[in-house]
């Protein structure tokens, strides 16, 4: 029986790739900020609005360097606390830690699956805290206004992790957003990550913090010390070259999480999905098992007919030892979503009989008739 795998990475052929790499052997410039990198940074930016203000656009070495020296270039007081969900995957919270602060893990809402600005400011009420890193879990985006205006009214700054929604994910006037181009995302470089901001300023101290805190403006002296963190020429060649074709990409993606959501929801209603943009580009389908179906034993059952799953992100963040410390309280709604999750197989890969096979093994599992 054919293997249907759970996710196959999207990144661009070799001869699409050869010609910046071909860039950089002319150039003789392997990494430190070179020209490829400037043009990924340049052509990234005018993937936003320039309105009202330009996004400034800073690359790095892989998601979690982004997510870390985002929050480094906040100058938060040391063990500040930064309020993150306990929905996520664990490199949110050990990018925090890297960063010299403390998670607060915080429930998420029960529609979307997010930190909202309304359980930040609930969660406000009752215990003080440095900064918030909401998640855009599964690449369903932020309200990036509603985190302006939660900053605006508190003075508390905002980092969004949307490791996994380019495409999706918008940058706000004051709230700053970090994005992963892992091989895994909607937009794969191999490895890399950006920090997208509204604030020249705020993106030239990622910059310095990126290459050992150096400055460029005094001569090369370190006022604070970073990490190297820089992206190299190699891997701005293929996220150069993922952009290329993001346009034919993004849009095949959309059209296969349609049809697929559609066919689901029609053949298996017990199931719910996440509230997000139905024009999305996503990399993952998660679905919500029926009250009483625990996802761990669909997944065993779905592995013996050779379907690949996955229970993203289960167990939550305090779930796992280095975390538990960290919990806010108790969290009834990611402790449920915890038992009943299953990321289903979603990929450029699948096709129509894929998908059959899957919502036909998936049908008497769920104890629903295929003519429900």
């Amino acid at each position: 029986m054919k293997n249907i795998k759970l996710l196959v990475p999207e990144l661009p052929k070799v001869e699409q790739i050869l010609p910046y790499w071909r860039q950089i052997d002319d150039n003789r410039w392997y990494t430190n900020f070179g020209p490829l990198v400037a043009e990924l940074e340049g052509r990234l930016s005018r993937a936003f609005s320039r309105e009202p203000a330009q996004v400034h656009v800073v690359t790095m070495a892989n998601g979690t360097s982004a997510l870390q020296i985002a929050l480094e270039g906040l100058k938060l007081r040391k063990g500040g606390q930064v309020l993150v969900p306990a929905l996520t995957f664990v490199a949110t919270a050990t990018a925090i830690i890297r960063a010299g602060l403390v998670p607060l893990i915080a429930d998420v809402d029960p529609g979307n699956w997010l930190l909202t600005p309304e359980i930040a400011r609930a969660c406000l009420a009752d215990a003080p805290f440095d900064a918030v890193m909401p998640v855009a879990t599964y690449g369903c985006p932020q309200d990036v206004a509603a985190w302006d205006l939660f900053t605006a009214e508190t003075g508390i700054p905002v980092v969004v992790d949307a490791a996994g929604a380019w495409g999706n994910q918008q940058v706000g006037l004051t709230t700053k957003v970090a994005f992963s181009l892992h091989a895994t995302k909607s937009l794969g470089g191999g490895e890399g990550g950006l920090i997208a901001s509204r604030h020249h300023a705020y993106s030239e101290s990622v910059r310095s913090l990126s290459n050992f805190g150096i400055d460029a403006h005094s001569g090369g002296l370190v006022f604070e010390p970073g990490e190297n963190g820089k992206m190299s020429e190699y891997h701005a060649a293929v996220a150069l070259a993922a952009l290329d074709g993001w346009p034919a990409i993004a849009e095949a993606r959309r059209l296969l999480h349609r049809r697929y959501v559609a066919t689901l929801a029609e053949r298996l209603p017990g199931l719910a999905f996440q509230s997000k943009p139905a024009d999305g580009v996503y990399s993952l389908l998660p679905v919500l098992m029926p009250e009483g179906i625990c996802a761990r034993a669909v997944q065993l059952q779905l592995l013996g007919q050779s379907i690949e799953s996955r229970r993203w992100y289960c167990p939550p963040l305090h779930g796992h030892p280095a975390f538990q410390a960290y919990a806010r309280g108790a969290l009834p709604v990611v402790d449920q979503l915890a038992e009943r999750l299953l990321g289903l197989p979603f990929h450029l890969g699948l096709g129509d009989e894929d998908i059959e096979r899957v919502i036909s093994a998936l049908e008497p599992l769920l104890n629903i008739s295929g003519n429900a």
